[in-house]
């Protein structure tokens, strides 16, 4: 895939409409994202693993706002930069999609409800694509599922790095900071108090990508929790994160973020 997606970026990136390219690149046995500019860079660019590029993004243009960009995106990355357009983090129209699709391997790493974009530029949807539905947590009981949040948020070390990963997590102040709510020097950080803010905060936002729990060096599953959410919301409003600009998340309000 590596051979497709660069052939494709050479052509959109000699486009007049594109300052340049946010994707990743190999260099020096790393991948890390980079902002191609030129030709020459593209032999560097590489499909490999994922990345919350969206995030790379918003602070591109927070710098430089009149800049017109190219985005390789996978489904997740393409939902992330809908939520950021529709939060009024970022401008949509200055934004031109190279999606790609991702394998079954990468699909199951953060089970994806939907590992393919919209915009599909590279490889080939998984459109039947099975997905585990956490059945096992759903036949726990009440008191079952207490005590296995219990148990795994016990391992909270409060190093924020569930919330830095998240394309999602914009706010100036973050309430995760208020002593108010979360003490500070308490480890692990008051059962439930730290992660029911985080859920709250994400709810209507969560686009699914699995950043959280891939950034958790304790291996707390936080992906049950945000994929259960996203379905509760779906069959409580009908609404899914990150499927259509056109969708207004219910759980906020239109100016929250203005």
């Amino acid at each position: 895939m590596n051979d497709e997606l660069r052939a494709v970026a050479a052509e959109i990136l000699a486009r007049d409409d594109i300052d340049g390219i946010v994707g990743l690149k190999e260099m020096h046995g790393t991948v890390r994202p980079c902002f191609f500019t030129d030709a020459d860079q593209l032999p560097l660019m590489v499909v490999d693993s994922r990345y919350p590029v969206a995030s790379v993004v918003r602070l591109l243009l927070e710098e430089g706002p009149d800049l017109r960009l190219a985005v390789v995106c996978r489904g997740c990355e393409e939902r992330s930069l809908i939520e950021l357009a529709k939060n009024h983090q970022i401008d949509i129209d200055s934004i031109t999609v190279i999606g790609i699709a991702c394998d079954s391997d990468t699909a199951k790493e953060c089970n994806c409800s939907k590992p393919y974009p919209d915009s599909l530029m590279v490889g080939t949807a998984l459109e039947n694509w099975t997905r585990d539905t956490y059945d096992t947590y759903r036949q726990m009981s009440g008191e079952e599922k207490l005590a296995f949040w219990n148990e795994q948020l016990e391992k909270c070390n409060k190093c924020y790095g569930c919330r830095n990963a998240c394309p999602v997590c914009f706010c100036k102040e973050c309430e995760l900071e208020n002593p108010l709510w979360v003490k500070r020097g308490r480890l692990p950080p008051d059962f439930p108090i730290y992660h029911l803010i985080r859920a709250f905060h994400v709810a209507g936002k969560c686009i699914g990508c699995g950043e959280c729990e891939k950034a958790c060096p304790t291996g707390i599953p936080l992906m049950t929790l945000s994929h259960l959410l996203r379905e509760d919301l779906e069959e409580l409003f009908g609404y899914m994160a990150g499927r259509s600009l056109d969708e207004q998340n219910p759980v906020i309000t239109k100016e929250e973020y203005e």
